[in-house]
């Protein structure tokens, strides 16, 4: 099959592999001939498209043509332009859709104090600004040591902010750093701050709320005489308390998984994307939860969403996160649909409803449970929607600090980064997997070459509970563990 058409409405369809110009082709009984060379993951023509007239995939309108295309023709930037605006009106009608049984699952995770589990026991350093960067990375260092039995880890997560900030931006990073610390993978966490920064050590402690002094500790750099010192006998302390938990059986129900997509290509909502969807549906109908971020990636596929919603109260928060997304585009002068990327663009994305049809299936088919602000926790079962960008770092930050315990990350070019939370990355394409074994840790290219969307996240669900039960990822065994702070204000 070279060929697939997504939804019985489509008037185009995907090419599985590359296609020559003039090459006879065949998709649900039509015969076409390639008018074009047509790269692997780009769209195909099915029928006349008059200009002016919508572009049809996943059943939905991606665009509108540029200019009349026939049958055969290479269907792309050049010949398609988007249909989005800066406004939009929502009406709240509600669908219900089956998920489906699955049998009782458990995963071998850490049981915290106040009943909270994590898949991870680490011991983590988190810098309250970026001027004590340096030395959270000499303490993990020099303190590496400390790693040992079950402690599986010492790790620093610096960032540039922390002062000369104001407002909302100073408030994110209080609010994002202070979700880290309460992260249920680490076991332990010290504090790090310098003394003179506008984020005090008391405005912190204040965000962070009840803390147990025995996993957390605070550090002033310019209140010590010899800051590594006094650092290093900190860390010593949250490791005797870490290495006091084992790992234990724990119900499926009470993970929690972030999903986030980048480099994408045109096989993300045919195979990776719907991929996560499976396995959120499934993980949903165990008991547990999962998340869906990056709201720029929601413009033009947003209904499919919203019909999903399971009262008006969440749809009303649902709508309120896309039109004050809109408004932080517009309120700097940008449009809404400066998407998607170049990568996309080469991989066979024409446009951000393209894009953002193709994002939305890593939702699946659960109803959305509620809907979280930048920095806020999952407190409801079910698939949650996050208010975040769609930059990579920044939205699988903010996916940790929600409380994911792992991130799916899908991809049809690669990218070596990882969150503090195991990230784990999916290719769209075999030929990725193939290419990027130190990269990718799951393949969905299978789908495209005749896999079940069932079977696949049937094998997706098998693989989070052995990641979920220790088994690292790629990004964690080259130590790729990075964080990234929202900001949209004046920097003092």
């Amino acid at each position: 099959m070279k060929l697939i058409r997504i939804h019985p409405a489509d008037n185009v369809a995907v090419a599985l592999e590359d296609l020559l110009q003039g090459e006879a082709l065949a998709v649900d009984g039509r015969q076409l001939t390639a008018a074009q060379a047509v790269q692997r993951g780009h769209k195909i023509a099915l029928a006349p498209i008059p200009a002016g007239t919508p572009i049809v995939k996943y059943g939905c309108a991606i665009g509108l043509a540029r200019e009349d295309i026939a049958p055969g023709q290479w269907v792309h930037v050049h010949n398609v332009r988007t249909g989005l605006s800066e406004n939009g009106e929502y009406v709240y009608r509600h669908k219900t859709y089956d998920l489906p049984q699955v049998a009782p699952r458990t995963f071998r995770g850490f049981r915290r104090p106040g009943g909270k589990a994590g898949i991870r026991n680490e011991l983590w350093i988190i810098p309250t600004v970026g001027c004590v960067n340096n030395i959270a990375q000499q303490l993990v260092r020099e303190n590496w040591h400390l790693v040992s039995g079950s402690v599986e880890g010492l790790y620093a997560f610096p960032h540039p902010f922390g002062c000369s900030q104001m407002g909302d931006d100073h408030a994110q990073t209080r609010k994002l750093l202070s979700a880290l610390v309460r992260h249920p993978n680490a076991g332990g966490v010290l504090v790090l701050g310098l003394g003179c920064e506008n984020l005090t050590m008391d405005q912190f402690k204040a965000e962070l709320g009840e803390w147990d002094g025995n996993r957390v500790k605070f550090l002033v750099c310019q209140d010590e005489t010899d800051e590594i010192a006094a650092g290093s006998a900190l860390l010593k302390q949250l490791a005797g308390y870490a290495a006091s938990f084992r790992r234990e059986d724990i119900p499926a129900s009470e993970l929690v998984v972030g999903m986030k997509c980048g480099g994408s290509d045109g096989l993300s909502g045919i195979t990776a994307n719907p991929t996560v969807g499976r396995f959120s549906d499934r993980l949903i109908a165990l008991g547990g939860s999962t998340v869906l971020t990056e709201v720029p990636e929601m413009f033009g596929a947003e209904s499919i969403l919203f019909e999903r919603c399971a009262d008006e109260a969440v749809f009303d928060k649902a709508v309120e996160m896309i039109e004050l997304f809109k408004r932080y585009f517009t309120s700097h002068g940008q449009v809404v649909y400066e998407n998607p990327s170049p990568g996309n663009k080469a991989g066979g994305i024409t446009t951000l409803e393209d894009k953002s049809c193709g994002c939305v299936q890593k939702g699946g088919s659960a109803q959305i449970a509620d809907v979280l602000g930048y920095g806020e926790a999952v407190t409801r079962k079910g698939l949650n929607l996050l208010s975040g960008p769609g930059n990579d770092l920044v939205s699988a930050t903010a996916l940790t600090a929600a409380g994911a315990h792992l991130i799916l990350f899908t991809t049809g070019r690669g990218t070596p980064f990882g969150a503090p939370a195991p990230t784990v990355k999916i290719s769209t394409n075999t030929a990725l997997f193939e290419k990027k074994r130190g990269w990718i840790d799951f393949n969905a290219g299978t789908v495209a070459q005749g896999e079940s969307l069932d079977s696949a996240g049937e094998r997706l669900l098998d693989y989070v509970l052995s990641v979920a039960s220790g088994e690292q990822t790629n990004a964690e065994r080259r130590g790729a563990r990075e964080i990234s702070i929202f900001k949209d204000g004046v920097v003092l």
